[in-house]
């Protein structure tokens, strides 16, 4: 019974601790705390060091990663095979979301730039919250969509503007 009930502390020290680091992402910022708490429990830990593969481009994904503390670089590989560094990613930012909704591979490599600690959510723990706790999941799941917009609408401008240079 006791080594049930330390498990049981420690899993909450691990989820009041994630709730802590969601509080500096913008997609969580709707939740109530009680909301928070439910997502924060379907939620783990990563340690990656420098230089370490996250994840690469083409490899299954089911996951998405928030970016606790440290910073990730986002590589895409061109159609000549050239690697182009897309983005630096610190805390609070997320990389990997289209894994939640979609089965498709991996659209990017990513590598931590410094150490760093990831907080990630996996798509069938995802959809777990969807189904049980829909108060919960269903902002999340708004707040995903807004940002998936936002990343195409900056995409879209970006490759509108790289056009323009080449008329």
């Amino acid at each position: 019974m006791t080594a049930q009930r330390n498990g049981i502390v420690g899993e909450s020290k691990i989820t009041n601790h994630i709730i802590d680091c969601l509080s500096f992402i913008p997609l969580f910022d709707g939740l109530s705390p009680a909301d928070l708490r439910i997502v924060a429990k379907h939620m783990h830990f990563i340690e990656v060091d420098e230089g370490e593969l996250v994840f690469e481009e083409g490899e299954p994904g089911d996951y998405v990663c928030f970016v606790a503390s440290g910073s990730l670089e986002v590589i895409k590989e061109s159609s000549k095979g050239e690697r182009a560094a897309l983005a630096t990613l610190s805390r609070g930012r997320s990389i990997g979301e289209m894994a939640l909704i979609d089965e498709f591979p991996r659209s990017a490599t990513v590598i931590a730039k410094t150490s760093a600690t990831l907080i990630t959510l996996s798509r069938g723990n995802f959809n777990l919250i969807l189904a049980n706790h829909p108060q919960a999941g269903v902002p999340v799941l708004k707040g995903l969509s807004r940002l998936l917009s936002m990343n195409l609408r900056k995409t879209s401008g970006q490759l509108a503007n790289l056009m323009l240079s080449y008329e």
